[in-house]
């Protein structure tokens, strides 16, 4: 019985987990290059019961031996396996504003080992220390004419250096240089995760790799294409009429776990109660 328990509120949990991811991704339907997160679930390995008694030897001695007899498996419930992060590309929509780019995969090839699509990302100066990547092209320039994202981390540019401008009045290549009175300024950076899944999420749409290592920029990569977009930024790739259908289904699941939990809270009821007095 205590086992139903068990399994019972550990479908609970899981379910009660996936709706917050679901309710996270939903919340930022319109945050520009957020990228929403998957969750699997998977069950613990089950259980073989089996019934331990003896047996009577016609012997002299009445001697007994032990017997095992194997009654069947029993689940011992589920868990929220892991999150994982969905970077397709989002749609672009126009802002008018200079500073915003946006950035467009082309080819990406795919990792051998984990079987991954890589992805690209803008450079970032981390406040920690260490590089940061992000694909929110929402910046805007400082006090000191500094590019910066909305979190007012510095954009590096190529060589891994700060991006200093006399103004927002400059124009953007598609391969990202960034042209001011007919001059080069800068080139924007951007590296390349040949397995994203591999990177730590952290607020406002920044990631970090596990290790606190930089990516490789994506200019010394070989079959890697991609373009930038001046005045446009990437929407998020949510998909909201799926997130809602999912969503319902979560909590179909974590009502129907607790109708079970219900069920068996009154089983015990009746055997305390009402057996427990014969």
């Amino acid at each position: 019985m205590f086992k139903g328990f068990y399994t019972v509120a550990t479908g609970m949990v899981s379910q009660q987990r996936k709706t917050e991811i679901i309710t996270n991704n939903m919340a930022n339907a319109n945050t520009p290059g957020f990228k929403s997160d998957q969750s699997t679930i998977r069950s613990f390995p089950d259980m073989l019961l089996s019934a331990v008694g003896s047996t009577n030897i016609p012997t002299q001695n009445k001697l007994s031996a032990a017997q095992l007899q194997q009654i069947g498996s029993v689940n011992t419930g589920v868990y929220l396996q892991e999150t994982l992060a969905n970077y397709t590309q989002g749609s672009l929509y126009e802002t008018s504003q200079s500073t915003d780019v946006a950035l467009i995969n082309g080819a990406m090839p795919t990792d051998e080992e984990s079987g991954e699509v890589g992805t690209i990302f803008f450079r970032l100066e981390h406040a920690e220390g260490g590089e940061a990547y992000t694909r929110n092209g929402n910046f805007t320039l400082d006090g000191q004419g500094y590019l910066v994202n909305a979190q007012g981390l510095y954009v590096l540019s190529d060589e891994g250096e700060r991006i200093q401008l006399p103004n927002d009045q400059f124009t953007l290549t598609e391969e990202g240089n960034i042209v001011v009175n007919d001059e080069l300024a800068a080139s924007l950076g951007v590296s390349f995760s040949a397995n994203p899944n591999t990177l730590v999420k952290q607020d406002n749409g920044v990631y970090r790799t596990i290790d606190g290592t930089a990516l490789p920029s994506v200019f010394e990569q070989d079959g890697v294409t991609f373009s930038m977009k001046q005045s446009y930024l990437e929407g998020s790739n949510v998909d909201s009429a799926q997130s809602m259908t999912d969503l319902l289904t979560a909590y179909r699941a974590f009502e129907a776990n607790q109708k079970v939990l219900q069920a068996y809270d009154k089983s015990m009821e009746k055997a305390v109660n009402e057996i427990g007095r014969v």
